[in-house]
């Protein structure tokens, strides 16, 4: 099985952003431990702040692995072009997001992925990104 993580922007800062939302861990320390816990899955990582790198490593995966695992951060809630390129792939997604998006500004609680994903995972921190690949097992 092949799968995918793609973080979208400031995710890159976890463990230093925020650590009362976010936690104290880096994103890479966690991937790590998931590597470690799924050796039989072939887990590979993207991360950027651009929106069309995003869309861009969408369309490169999107027809090819078994699933993508998608925290596209903030621009779950302003980028019709991410949603669209979720819409546009074979690939099943799963959205991802570390805080309960319900519970935070009213502007968050909107996700222009939602609709195209196949589920949808928030408020669980990271333990969130581990249930979205035992949702692929």
């Amino acid at each position: 099985m092949k799968l995918i993580i793609i973080n979208g922007p400031n995710l890159n800062l976890l463990g230093k952003r925020e650590p009362e939302i976010y936690g104290s861990k880096t994103f890479e320390d966690f991937f790590k431990e998931l590597q470690l816990k799924y050796k039989e899955i072939e887990i590979s990582y993207f991360q950027s702040n651009i929106e069309g790198e995003i869309i861009d490593k969408l369309h490169e995966v999107g027809f090819d692995c078994d699933g993508i695992i998608l925290n596209a951060a903030a621009y779950t809630h302003t980028s019709v072009g991410i949603g669209d390129a979720v819409k546009g792939i074979t690939t099943p997604v799963v959205e991802v997001h570390i805080s309960n998006i319900h519970a935070r500004e009213e502007f968050r609680q909107h996700s222009y992925i939602s609709p195209n994903a196949s589920g949808v995972l928030f408020g669980f921190g990271l333990k969130g990104y581990d249930l979205a690949i035992q949702s692929f097992l």
